[in-house]
């Protein structure tokens, strides 16, 4: 046993380097320094760090720079009394080192925004001292953030200056968390929020989920399911809700809410919920007063009210604005906002959806008041693999708008498969509207750069849970950090934001980061390819949204596959030009004019807006038929090559993650083939030709896919 020792001892010391993650830490897992040169000027920093104040903020930051000099250092931080004797690093807002700051340089911070923060070197009397400074102690959090992810990932520079500010007022999260625990599309376990043992027990998670989105900068959040439970509005629930907001105010966090219409039938014994009617709305004015009494700085309510059988105004013969408004008359002494959802649609209504909101609020423009924002979606039918932006971006002149993206992956493999969403958004982001001017794109209607509006939201629905590592694909962290960075600033390259995810959550090694991010990059394209390539949507099973079901049957008003891709002896492909549902229509007309030809319509939409022929020659002179084939099996193709670029990283990953992706990557093929056999078959039997010679042929037949069809999908808990 003796001569064994030192041989286990030499694999526990060359193993000890890496060791096992199960992700919890997420992009903040303060790893120690590798460069000696960064350690030795961070150790210095870390030796001395003097605050100008005392406020919680500071109190976070204080023990965020404990838990970073710990990863970085292997040991505490130490602190001056003084701020110039034995102070090296300086913490603090503009007003409170405004003696340090010269009148230009003031002005220059000041002009950054309440949420803005500059850090940076200030020589004083011979002596360097580094600054984090921002515009209020959150800002000032946000700084510390900024310069903590810059030592992560080894790109600190004290001799440089860094100022950044947000381009959107309101960075929110939208959990669609039920109060039993359960989470509407959620894939991640459980909601996190135990209304249970609330208020009395303080789950320290709580705490750690505030960090995370404190250093994306994310600054809101909405506590419950759109589908809305009248309950979280009780005493009882309120007094619990307080208990978070206490939590998260110190991270710049303010909690929303989710208003039920119907409340005052539920709760106050009303028979009516007519928006009109005096005693409704003073209803809304007592509960908004008694929850700001408990919560003073209660950001609002979020409203989905007419849609999917959610009540709402309609049922007393009242609109969207005097719905909202009634709430923003309740909310406004107080400081709060209305989010009116313009997700609407009814089953009994056979139109194309696509229209559907369009029709409903552009007539209202203007009549929103000011405290209310529309939120919508990315695009009009529902959170599709890829969509055209949304038409109601550029429609309305007078109204808030907000952008709706999501960021649990409901119709994209949910926590199975590795999807990165960044260049999806971004796609959308960067998208021109025409509207109001030939420039405007629609990051600059959301921001208020083109709308001119100053009430600015970008939501995201939560992709977080009970699961150890927070969103259940390892994964699916990369896409709750872009969504903050990219609502932090709409203009923001997607691809830029994945390099930086994957120095902080996977280091520095050149091999890891490359080939990690050509499978981030590739992820996107490769799941529209093999689900709902050309511009086809809505293929999903229809109860659970997992897998493919485009075989499935039923009428228009359905709202089922068949309804949208229209597949018939003929061709494939929903026509919404003139000739068709019209929707086209509804967006500016540079894009209706031009669109209208299939020949001048992106082919990565050309399915959307077109019903068109199997043997339609495509730009690369195959036809539809053959490049419908060509994009599945592509989507496959590049689906396994992701797992073999993640393989080759199996000694340089620690083997915990490095398991957890490689064996869902494994699952990520099988269903991408599960996609590609069973829509290829389906469509073959309407477009009777024979498959293309060059793609790998589907197996089995078509009955047998049909069986595929599962109540729920593997790994997803039922909304009981």
């Amino acid at each position: 046993m003796k001569n064994l020792f030192p041989l286990i001892l030499c694999l526990f010391l060359f193993t000890g380097h890496i060791q096992a993650n199960d992700g919890y830490k997420l992009w903040l897992d303060y790893q120690p320094i590798e460069h000696a040169e960064l350690e030795q000027t961070v150790s210095e920093l870390f030796s001395g760090i003097y605050f100008y104040g005392e406020n919680p903020s500071y109190d976070i930051i204080q023990k965020e720079l404990e838990l970073a000099s710990q990863g970085f250092l292997n040991k505490m931080p130490s602190y001056s009394s003084e701020r110039f004797q034995g102070a090296n690093l300086w913490v603090g807002t503009r007003e409170e080192l405004s003696q340090f700051l010269g009148l230009e340089h003031q002005a220059k911070i000041k002009a950054l925004g309440e949420e803005g923060y500059w850090r940076g070197t200030i020589i004083h009397e011979g002596k360097n001292y580094y600054a984090l400074i921002g515009n209020s102690p959150v800002a000032t959090l946000y700084a510390t953030f900024d310069f903590l992810k810059s030592i992560q990932s080894n790109t600190f520079d004290g001799s440089i200056e860094k100022s950044d500010f947000q381009k959107v007022k309101l960075r929110m999260l939208n959990h669609w968390d039920n109060l039993d625990r359960t989470v509407e599309r959620g894939y991640s376990g459980f909601s996190i929020w135990d209304w249970h043992r609330l208020p009395g027990y303080v789950d320290p998670r709580y705490i750690d989920y505030a960090r995370a989105n404190a250093s994306l900068g994310i600054n809101a959040v909405s506590l419950t399911n759109v589908n809305a439970n009248a309950w979280i509005l009780r005493e009882d629930f309120v007094e619990k809700v307080k208990v978070l907001a206490d939590i998260f105010r110190p991270y710049g966090i303010q909690v929303f809410l989710t208003a039920r219409f119907s409340a005052p039938i539920e709760m106050g014994n009303l028979e009516t919920a007519d928006p009109l009617d005096k005693q409704v709305q003073n209803f809304w004015k007592e509960r908004v007063d008694m929850i700001y009494e408990a919560i003073p700085d209660f950001g609002g309510f979020l409203v989905k009210a007419n849609s999917e059988g959610q009540p709402g105004p309609h049922e007393y013969g009242r609109n969207h604005a005097e719905g909202a408004n009634m709430l923003a008359d309740a909310l406004s002494p107080h400081g709060g906002i209305v989010i009116w959802r313009a997700f609407v649609y009814s089953h009994e209504i056979d139109e194309d959806r696509h229209k559907q909101a369009n029709l409903e609020f552009e007539p209202l423009d203007g009549k929103f008041q000011d405290n209310v924002i529309v939120q919508v979606k990315n695009g009009a039918i529902d959170f599709q693999p890829r969509e055209p932006f949304h038409p109601l971006f550029g429609a309305v002149k007078e109204t808030n708008l907000g952008m709706e993206f999501q960021i649990t992956q409901e119709y994209l493999g949910q926590a199975t498969q590795l999807v990165y969403l960044g260049t999806m958004w971004e796609e959308i982001l960067q998208s021109k509207t025409y509207r109001p001017t030939a420039s405007n794109t629609v990051a600059g209607i959301i921001d208020g750069s083109d709308s001119k509006q100053n009430l600015t939201l970008m939501a995201g629905v939560s992709n977080i849970g009970t699961d150890r590592n927070w969103t259940g694909h390892l994964f699916g962290q990369s896409n709750w950090y872009a969504f903050g960075q990219l609502a932090w600033d709409p203009d923001r390259s997607a691809e830029e934001v994945s390099e930086e995810w994957i120095k902080l959550t996977f280091g520095q090694k050149a091999e890891v980061h490359s080939k990690i991010k050509e499978i981030m990059l590739t992820s996107h394209e490769a799941a529209v390819n093999y689900m709902t390539p050309l511009g086809l949507h809505h293929l999903m099973g229809r109860s659970h949204h997992y897998g493919p079901g485009p075989w499935v049957e039923g009428g228009r008003a359905d709202w089922t596959s068949l309804y949208y891709h229209r597949a018939d002896s003929l061709g494939i492909g929903f026509d919404r030009t003139e000739t068709g549902s019209g929707a086209l229509e509804q967006y500016a007309s540079e894009i209706s004019q031009k669109w209208t030809n299939p020949k001048q319509t992106p082919e990565k939409f050309l399915l959307w807006f077109h019903h068109l022929p199997w043997d339609y020659e495509m730009q690369s002179g195959n036809t539809l038929w053959e490049e419908i084939g060509l994009h599945y099996d592509g989507g496959v193709k590049t689906a396994r090559e992701m797992r073999t670029q993640w393989r080759q990283l199996e000694n340089q990953i620690d083997s915990a993650r490095f398991s957890h992706v490689d064996q869902l990557l494994g699952i990520q093929i099988e269903e991408a083939e599960w996609w590609r056999n069973s829509s290829l078959l389906y469509f073959q039997t309407f477009a009777d030709r024979p498959f293309p010679e060059s793609i790998e042929k589907p197996e089995g037949d078509l009955e047998f896919y049909k069986q595929q069809r599962f109540p729920f999908a593997p790994g997803i808990r039922p909304n009981w």
